[in-house]
């Protein structure tokens, strides 16, 4: 049986660790404020440009090649995880999906290619002797276009220079601060875009193909960048949670311990008294 002195200082080493988990689950909530709001402030953007392309690909009689299908024979994988741990599920959970869907299409790790974003896919990836074609790590908490500007346009430029023929991005999607969804989509080829409203009519300046030529790139470059702010913004909330779950069972722990030590020090002061009165029995 554990003495006094070390359920004492079981307690004060686990009230220590409460006030650290503490402390970081109200640094991981204000960051997910801004973070949201990020997220969120990208969307207009994301849908007007979204909107703009669908009008424009439904007006033109060509056909351009980002959005064209065809055989594939290299297919890559850009997948969204944290540099960091002590987010609970947030990193397994979009790795176990990536793994199982490498392991439903391919037989061979030459059949594909992996651009990771944060570092705990990166060494995930590299210990399972996986090829990572490009690499972004040490994100800032808010991070710009400027942060992954490298690996979207090389995501985007090596598909239309036919290193691989399709690309496909894993993240975590925020649905709530409990709750972040694993979401897959299908970045490159473009073969589905929808207008997000009614398709305004447009006048092309000095052709709808001159156009699409620039404007492609940039949308499947904001599709990567706005699933990266969507990421954080998951991250942070998937941090909070797992710090406030660190925080209620340390204050379990202590309220467990505190009972124990209760117990144990009342037994020492009964065994105190009986011998007292014990010692004092037998001198008379």
């Amino acid at each position: 049986m554990a003495s006094l002195r070390d359920i004492k200082n079981r307690i004060t080493s686990t009230k220590k660790t409460s006030q650290i988990t503490r402390a970081m689950q109200m640094v991981s909530a204000s960051k997910l404020n801004r973070a949201e709001m990020n997220a969120k402030a990208f969307v207009p953007y994301m849908e007007k440009i979204q909107d703009v392309v669908a009008s424009i690909a439904a007006g033109s009689n060509e056909t351009h090649a980002m959005m064209m299908t065809r055989p594939v024979q290299k297919t890559a994988y850009l997948v969204i995880t944290s540099d960091r741990g002590l987010v609970g599920g947030y990193n397994s959970n979009i790795l176990r999906t990536v793994m199982a869907r490498i392991n439903e299409r391919h037989t061979s790790n030459d059949e594909f290619v992996i651009l990771s974003v944060g570092r705990k896919g990166r060494d995930f990836f590299a210990k399972q002797g996986m090829t990572i074609l490009e690499s972004a790590i040490a994100l800032p908490d808010h991070p710009t276009f400027a942060d992954i500007k490298e690996i979207t346009r090389k995501a985007v430029g090596m598909f239309s220079d036919g290193t691989y023929d399709e690309v496909y991005m894993y993240y975590n999607h925020f649905a709530s601060a409990i709750q972040q969804d694993v979401t897959e989509k299908k970045v490159l080829p473009l073969t589905d875009i929808q207008a997000t409203g009614a398709t305004a009519s447009y006048e092309f300046d000095p052709s709808a193909e001159a156009i699409l030529e620039v404007l492609l790139p940039q949308y499947a470059e904001s599709l990567i960048f706005g699933a990266v702010l969507d990421g954080k913004a998951s991250e942070h909330a998937a941090s909070m949670t797992a710090m406030k779950s660190a925080t209620d069972n340390a204050t379990d722990l202590i309220n467990g311990l505190t009972l124990s030590y209760n117990r144990a020090r009342q037994a020492a002061i009964t065994q105190e008294i009986t011998e007292i009165v014990g010692g004092a029995a037998a001198l008379e």
